[in-house]
C-alpha cells in the first residue's frame, strides 16, 4: 500500500486514547495485518531453528547418519535465508505503519487547528500544539509497534510453549506461566509511568509556550530591562521540568531493568530445569540442545512484549492529548441571515464607529488596543452588537463574514516557505505554457549561480496580481534585496526579515486577497517616513472604491483617509477629514503632532 501524505485522513476517533490508537490501526488494517503476519512468521522461524537443530543432532549427528545431518542442516540454512527476507519485509512494513500513523496524526491535528481558526489561541496554548507536533506524534507512531512485533511475540511465545510440550510438560508450563508473572510485576510500573508521563507532557507544553514568548519578545524585554526576570522564571520552570523528567526516567529505568533482568532469570530457570531433565535421562541430548535454542529464541518475544507494553503506555498518554485537542470546538455559528448583497455600512454601536462602503476610513486613538478591539468586533472575532447594513453581524454565517471581511492583524503569523508562497502565490510545477519564470519578469533578483529549474514558476495571472500587491505595499525592494528573489526561503514568522520588511509582506498578503472590506491595524508603524508615504499613496490607489479601515495615528496615513474617527476611551469623539480635525480638535491635533514628531526624526525602515 502506498502512503499518500496529502490524502484525506478520515474522521478521527475522539472517544479516548486507546480508541484513537485503534483508529490508526483500522485506517491501514491491510498493512498492519501484513506486519503482524511477517513478524509472527519471522519469530516462529526463529524458534524453528532450535527444533531443526535438535532433529539434526538426534537423527543425524548422534547415529552418524550424514545424509540426515546434511538434510536437517540444509533445512536450517533455508529457514535462515527465508527469515532474513521476512525480517526485511517486517521492518519495511512496520516503518510504513509508523509513517502512516505519523502523517495521519499530523493531518488531523493541523486540519482541526485550521477549523478552530481564531478560536485556537483562546482554547489552547501554543506550547500544547507544538508539543503535540514535536513529541506526541512520534510517540504515537512508535506505539504501533504493537501491531507487528507485538503480535508476533505473542504468536511466537505460544508456538515455543507448544514445541516445549513435546519435550517436557513441566518446561512448557514454566514457559507459559512465566510471562504472565512478568506482566504482574511490571504492570504497576506501566500505570505509574502513564501518570508521570502525563504530568511531564503538561509541564513540557507550558515551557514550550514560554520559550516562544521569550524568543518573540526578546528585543522588547531587553529594552525594558526585564530579560533577567523572565530568564530567572524560565530557569525555574525548566528546573521543575527537569525534575519531572528525572521521575519519568526513574520509572522507565526500572521498567527497562526489570525487562532485561527478569526475563534472564526466567530463561535461566528454564535452562536449569532442562539440564536437570537431561541429566536424569528424561530428555535426549538433541532435546536439551533444543531447550537451549528455545530459551534463546524466547528472548526476542519476551523483549518485544515488554517493549510493547512500554511503548503502548507512552503512546496512550500521547493519544489522549491528541484526542483532548481534537475535542476542542470553535464557537457555534448560529448565523442564519444572509449578508448584505451590496456594499453596506459597518456599524459598531459600542464605539459609535460607522464605516461607509467604498471609503478609506482611519481610526485614530492614543490607545491602540481600543482601535484593535473595534476592528475585532467589526471582523466578528469577538462578540458584539455590530451590524452590517441592517443585519446584526452575529446573525450572518461566519463563512460569509470571513469571505468578505479581512482583519489584517499587525502580528499575523507568517509561515515558513519561499517568499512568493508566504505572500500567497503558489508554484505551478513543471514549466509550461501557463507558467512564468519569476526572474524573467524582473520581480526577483538575478542570481547566475542558481539553476533555472530551481527558480519558482508562477502562473502569469497570479504573477501579475502578486507583483501589484508587492508594489502597493512598497515591497519590491525586499524582493530585489533577497538572493533568490521570490524564491528565497523565509523562516517561520519571517525571522530572517526586518520588522519593516515583515510588515510590508503582511500588507502585501492582505492586498493580494483583495477583500471587499479590509480592516488593518497599524500597517506602517515600523516604516520610515519616506516608505510610509509611499505605502499610503499606493494603498489608497490600490483600494480605490473598496472599503478600507486603518487603525493608525500617522499623519501620512490619516491625510490620505476619506474619513477619520478620533477615538477617546474607545468611543468616537469627533469625525471628519484629517485637516478638519486638525483645525477643530485640540486633542486630535496633540495626538497627531506626537506621531508627526516621531516620523520627522526620519528613522530608517526596519
Amino acid at each position: 500500500m502506498r502512503i499518500d501524505a496529502y490524502e484525506d485522513p478520515g474522521p478521527p476517533e475522539r472517544r479516548g486514547g486507546w480508541w484513537y490508537l485503534a483508529w490508526l490501526v483500522r485506517r491501514q488494517w491491510p498493512r498492519c495485518l501484513a506486519g503482524a503476519v511477517f513478524a509472527s512468521v519471522w519469530m516462529v522461524l526463529l524458534a524453528a531453528t532450535p527444533y531443526l537443530m535438535a532433529r539434526a543432532v538426534d537423527h543425524g549427528l548422534e547415529p552418524g547418519d550424514l545424509g540426515a545431518l546434511a538434510g536437517w542442516t540444509g533445512a536450517m540454512v533455508a529457514v535462515g535465508g527465508i527469515n532474513a527476507w521476512l525480517g526485511v519485509l517486517r521492518h519495511r512494513t512496520m516503518t510504513k505503519v509508523r509513517m502512516d500513523a505519523n502523517f495521519r496524526t499530523v493531518k488531523v491535528v493541523v486540519g482541526h487547528a485550521t477549523r478552530l481558526g481564531a478560536a485556537l489561541r483562546s482554547q489552547v496554548g501554543t506550547g500544547e500544539v507544538v508539543t503535540i507536533g514535536v513529541g506526541d506524534v512520534q510517540t504515537i507512531s512508535a506505539s504501533l509497534t504493537a501491531v507487528g512485533p507485538g503480535v508476533g511475540a505473542v504468536v511466537a511465545y505460544a508456538v515455543v510453549g507448544g514445541l516445549m510440550v513435546s519435550v517436557s510438560v513441566r518446561l512448557a508450563l514454566v514457559v507459559l506461566l512465566g510471562v504472565p508473572l512478568l506482566a504482574l510485576v511490571i504492570g504497576p510500573l506501566m500505570g505509574r509511568l502513564q501518570g508521570r508521563e502525563t504530568e511531564y507532557r503538561e509541564r513540557q507544553s507550558v515551557l514550550t509556550a514560554r520559550i516562544g514568548d521569550l524568543a518573540g519578545g526578546l528585543r522588547v524585554l531587553n529594552g525594558l530591562g526585564g530579560k533577567g526576570l523572565v530568564a530567572d522564571a524560565f530557569r525555574g520552570d525548566s528546573g521543575r521540568l527537569r525534575e519531572q523528567g528525572y521521575r519519568v526516567g526513574a520509572v522507565t529505568s526500572w521498567i527497562q531493568a526489570l525487562g532485561v533482568g527478569l526475563p534472564m532469570l526466567f530463561l535461566a530457570l528454564v535452562t536449569w530445569l532442562g539440564a536437570r531433565l537431561a541429566a536424569q535421562g528424561r530428555i535426549s541430548v538433541g532435546e536439551l540442545v533444543s531447550v537451549y535454542g528455545y530459551v534463546v529464541a524466547l528472548g526476542w518475544p519476551v523483549a518485544f512484549l515488554i517493549e510493547m507494553g512500554h511503548q503502548l503506555s507512552r503512546g496512550v498518554v500521547a493519544a489522549r492529548r491528541v484526542v483532548a485537542f481534537l475535542r476542542l470546538e470553535p464557537p457555534r455559528d448560529e448565523g442564519t441571515r444572509e449578508a448584505p448583497a451590496e456594499p453596506s455600512v459597518l456599524h459598531d454601536p459600542a464605539s459609535g464607529v460607522r464605516i461607509l462602503p467604498g471609503r478609506l476610513t482611519a481610526l485614530a486613538t492614543s490607545h491602540p488596543s481600543d482601535a484593535t478591539e473595534i476592528l475585532d468586533r467589526l471582523g466578528r472575532y469577538t462578540p458584539s452588537d455590530a451590524t452590517w447594513g441592517d443585519v446584526p453581524l452575529a446573525e450572518i454565517p461566519l463563512a460569509q463574514v470571513r469571505a468578505r471581511i479581512l482583519v489584517a492583524a499587525p502580528e499575523a503569523d507568517l509561515f515558513a516557505g519561499p517568499l512568493h508562497e508566504v505572500v500567497g502565490a503558489q508554484e505551478t510545477g513543471p514549466r509550461g505554457a501557463g507558467s512564468v519564470d519569476v526572474r524573467l519578469r524582473r520581480v526577483g533578483a538575478t542570481s547566475h549561480h542558481t539553476p533555472a529549474d530551481a527558480e519558482p514558476r508562477i502562473r502569469a495571472d497570479e504573477l501579475a496580481l502578486l507583483t501589484q500587491a508587492l508594489h502597493s505595499a512598497a515591497a519590491e525592494d525586499i524582493v530585489r534585496a533577497l538572493p533568490d528573489g521570490l524564491g528565497t526561503p523565509v523562516e517561520a514568522q519571517a525571522r530572517n526579515l526586518s520588522g519593516g520588511q515583515r510588515q510590508r509582506v503582511r500588507l502585501a498578503r492582505a492586498l493580494l486577497t483583495d477583500p471587499e472590506i479590509l480592516l488593518a491595524a497599524e500597517p506602517t508603524s515600523a516604516l520610515d517616513a519616506h516608505t510610509e508615504a509611499t505605502v499610503a499613496d499606493r494603498l489608497k490607489r490600490a483600494r480605490e472604491g473598496r472599503t478600507t479601515v486603518l487603525a493608525a495615528t500617522s499623519p501620512l496615513l490619516l491625510d490620505r483617509a476619506d474619513v477619520v474617527h478620533h477615538l477617546v476611551d474607545g468611543k468616537v469623539a469627533a469625525t471628519g477629514t484629517h485637516r478638519e480635525l486638525l483645525d477643530t480638535e485640540p486633542g486630535y491635533r496633540a495626538l497627531v503632532a506626537r506621531d508627526g514628531e516621531a516620523a520627522a526624526e526620519g528613522e530608517p525602515a526596519r
